[in-house]
């Protein structure tokens, strides 16, 4: 964006720092095969993104925080619970329940006690017991990695402070398949659903909640 345009919002009133609550916990949205594998008809080159989450995961660990991992995965066998979006996406006909394509990339190490969401859809929170599981824990701040930055992580943000949850976005953990797709979500984000933050910046904040 322009500085124009960041000036723009600024007078207006957007942009505010929302901050960080005393609870907080980590989801990583969609760094499954099928999306980190940039071959793949749903791929993108998402090497560094896996690098800095996993640093986020790292950090979250050795802190105790809450992990979440979400995959997008359909187990009828004629896609019906894939619903209308799947005339919108072709490449969804490749994320099928129990194939090595929906499951979570290996460079992440995901533990077993670190939970996974399945959805259907763009959102962690729609149709998932998400919210559920962060009112149990008393979370009140998501920190979102993953992908991709104009849908999925976009969709979980949003729906995030609709819950009254701090949605906290890593800048250098989300990418998209489009940059300019990636840059203008960043900005929109940043202007009216969640504070867009540094990777160090949340590192530092994980360490002052604990």
């Amino acid at each position: 964006m322009s500085v124009s345009d960041e000036e723009f919002f600024r007078q207006r009133g957007f942009g505010r720092q929302i901050g960080f609550g005393a609870n907080p916990s980590v989801i990583v949205v969609d760094l499954i095969n099928a999306f980190t594998n940039e071959n793949m008809p749903l791929g993108a080159p998402l090497e560094k993104v896996v690098e800095a989450t996993s640093e986020i995961l790292a950090a979250a660990r050795s802190h105790h925080l809450p992990i979440f991992y979400t995959s997008v995965a359909y187990e009828d066998s004629d896609l019906k619970d894939a619903g209308l979006w799947i005339s919108k996406m072709k490449g969804l006909t490749t994320l099928r329940l129990g194939t090595a394509e929906v499951e979570v990339d290996r460079r992440l190490g995901r533990l077993v006690s670190e939970a996974q969401i399945i959805k259907k859809y763009a959102s962690a929170f729609f149709g998932t017991d998400l919210i559920t599981r962060l009112n149990s824990l008393r979370v009140d701040t998501l920190i979102i990695t993953g992908c991709t930055t104009s849908g999925c992580v976009r969709a979980t943000a949003v729906d995030a402070i609709q819950y009254g949850i701090r949605p906290m976005i890593v800048r250098e953990a989300v990418g998209d398949r489009s940059k300019a797709a990636h840059e203008q979500s960043l900005f929109d984000l940043q202007a009216k659903y969640a504070d867009v933050m540094a990777l160090a910046e949340v590192i530092a904040a994980i360490g002052r909640c604990t």
